[in-house]
């Protein structure tokens, strides 16, 4: 089983603001060009206060297709966590958790996955590439949901975020720019 972990500070922000700003697992396709889609699900009725569970599809792009796996996600607002199990999907096992705390003036987030594809021939290559597409992706997430937050602890990890949002950015002018016709095709 491979794991993956993250570390980000979001600068100024209360852990409780942090909390409800990670759960909205909705607005991730938003903030990454990697998270093609998450289609979230809430029970009909619930506890208040960002308690209880939600079900969310994920789409990821991954190497030269797309990752598809559903999830539990279980909140606990009082202890500022949030539990996740595959329920379906191209993992053999997925599973992790967010924990928010406070750190000064400061919330530190705290992103922890396990994961298994459940083919030992390939491990050896998906693996690796899998923890380094966590890594980089929660880092680009996290650290654009707050106007000032950064990833701790890992230089290589905050250049590679740094590329992706440069990436990203290029990607959206490119989708937001004008086609332009040449004069032959009409």
């Amino acid at each position: 089983m491979r794991s993956a972990q993250v570390t980000i500070r979001a600068v100024a922000v209360t852990p409780a603001d942090a909390f409800d700003r990670v759960k909205d697992f909705a607005a991730y396709p938003a903030l990454s060009p990697v998270v093609r889609s998450v289609t979230v699900t809430r029970p009909a009725s619930g506890p208040a206060g960002g308690d209880g569970e939600e079900h969310s599809d994920w789409e990821v792009y991954f190497r030269n297709g797309i990752l598809r796996w559903s999830e539990t996600d279980t909140f606990d607002r009082a202890a500022l966590t949030i539990a996740f199990a595959q329920t379906d999907g191209d993992f053999a096992e997925f599973s992790g958790t967010w924990r928010i705390r406070a750190d000064g003036g400061d919330s530190l987030i705290d992103f922890s996955t396990e994961f298994d594809f459940g083919i030992p021939s390939l491990a050896g290559i998906l693996d690796p590439v899998a923890e380094r597409v966590f890594r980089e992706t929660i880092g680009l997430v996290v650290t654009s949901l707050f106007a000032e937050a950064e990833v701790v602890g890992d230089e290589a990890l905050v250049r590679a975020v740094e590329l992706a949002r440069v990436r990203a950015a290029q990607l959206r002018a490119e989708a937001d720019a004008p086609t332009v016709l040449s004069a032959g095709a009409a």
